[in-house]
């Protein structure tokens, strides 16, 4: 009889996994619905800035930028472009698309302009975005 009363009082290995593994999958569900219902439905938030560093190569100028979305959404297909006027004409145009651009997420890219971009005003700006 008192074999019998050892058995029931036994605890498996595969119930001491499942405990765990419940544990763990109520945790995450937890994670989840928390972020859900606390998270703000808000839109991307995204600007542009340009460092004052113009390089000149091969007779290019060089032109470094960040796009930063500050935020609570995801932005898609961000077209930034970035525009050299001379002469209060537009001499010189390029665009840039960025695929994806999470909350707080910051990308860098980099105008080429084959014209100083110093010696008329340079304007890099944020065009479109779409959402997910």
């Amino acid at each position: 009889m008192s074999q019998s009363f050892r058995k029931n009082r036994h605890i498996s290995a595969e119930w001491i996994t499942f405990a765990i593994t419940s544990f763990v999958v109520l945790i995450l569900v937890s994670l989840v619905l928390f972020v859900w219902f606390t998270q703000d439905d808000q839109p991307p938030v995204i600007s542009v800035t340009h460092q004052a560093a113009i390089q000149r190569q091969q007779g290019q100028y060089y032109v470094p930028f960040t796009v930063t979305n500050t935020g609570g959404g995801i932005a898609e297909s961000v077209q930034v472009v970035g525009e050299l006027m001379v002469n209060g004409e537009v001499a010189e145009m390029g665009e840039q698309q960025i695929d994806f651009l999470s909350a707080d997420e910051e990308q860098q890219g980099t105008f080429i302009f084959s014209q100083d971009p110093e010696r008329g005003e340079l304007m890099i700006r944020v065009a479109s975005y779409k959402l997910p």
